[in-house]
């Protein structure tokens, strides 16, 4: 709808031509258009209250519906086409959640269904020569030392579980290795390998040079065995440790605590019962090398963390 004036052809024909109708001439660049802008909005937009119903065309712009639709458009309350361009910046988004924790958890566990459906029988003849569910034990044991594989696959379970308890641990106590939690946990799976690699290497040498050599692979037999238990019973723990909140965390930690040391104390009962059948070996000899080759090693890992990786307590 226009407001303003409104030019038309003249009439040239003879007939009805009117010479007393005043003659409009066409409209110059000068003269000014005016025009209802609540008219050319549609509906929805027409309703929004303005502070003037009417605005003037420039004059400097040629008259086109394009021209015309871009001049409505820079009034729009709804769209800042006539205001200065803006810049935003946003930070980097930086992820601290479990996302990776919950994925190495999940592998752990798809990693002991598979083994447990894989070698059923060797986790069945383990469980009953744990817990002393069967009096043939000697026979279990051997069935058990000649299944090389899943006994190799287990002791990679016993690392990575083991490792990954070690490093919830070191960071409940506020002493994570230097380089994040992910570095300590490579370190502690790297430690564990260490350890109980110098151990097995250490005892076959000792069982050779004594001529024990059955008496050290019924040691080296015992060790793994519990150290199997502990990484398949510890299973829970790392999930509620993993993602549990006080107070659930916190009898969580109080569980794994006794869990591992029960089990260690069930494998020196076990331990000392198998060597004192064979060897004739006094109680406080038995405890003097639990602590040289036992306890002291850990604590020597301890103080070696603290000084070379600069963590405090």
């Amino acid at each position: 709808m226009l407001n303003g004036p409104v030019f038309a052809q003249n009439n040239t024909d003879p007939v009805r031509n009117d010479t007393t109708a005043p003659v409009l001439s066409p409209p110059t660049t000068h003269q000014v258009l005016t025009i209802d802008a609540v008219a050319t909005f549609p509906d929805s937009i027409s309703k929004v209250p303005r502070k003037d119903s009417t605005w003037k065309w420039d004059a400097t712009i040629p008259v086109t519906m394009q021209n015309l639709q871009w001049q409505q458009m820079k009034r729009n309350p709804y769209f800042g086409f006539a205001e200065t361009p803006g810049t935003f910046y946003s930070d980097i988004r930086k992820v601290n959640g479990k996302e990776f924790l919950f994925y190495l958890l999940v592998i752990i566990l798809l990693g002991y269904a598979f083994l447990k459906n894989a070698f059923p029988k060797y986790f069945t003849d383990l469980f009953r020569l744990f817990f002393r569910t069967t009096l043939k034990q000697r026979q279990i044991k051997e069935q058990l030392m000649q299944t090389p594989l899943p006994s190799m696959l287990l002791n990679g379970f016993f690392v990575i579980t083991a490792g990954l308890y070690i490093s919830f641990l070191l960071r409940h106590y506020n002493l994570e290795i230097p380089g994040g939690f992910w570095l300590g946990f490579a370190y502690c799976c790297l430690g564990l390998t260490a350890i109980y690699f110098i151990k097995f290497i250490g005892l076959k040498i000792s069982g050779w040079l004594f001529s024990k050599s059955e008496v050290a692979d019924n040691y080296i037999f015992i060790v793994f065995v519990v150290n199997k238990m502990i990484a398949i019973l510890l299973l829970p723990f790392l999930i509620l440790l993993a993602f549990a909140t006080p107070p659930v965390y916190d009898a969580a930690l109080i569980g794994s605590y006794c869990l591992v040391g029960g089990l260690f104390c069930y494998r020196i009962i076990l331990t000392f019962a198998a060597i004192r059948n064979q060897v004739k070996v006094n109680p406080f000899h038995f405890f003097l090398y639990l602590c040289a080759f036992e306890i002291a090693p850990l604590l020597l890992i301890y103080k070696a963390l603290l000084l070379f990786f600069g963590i405090t307590t």
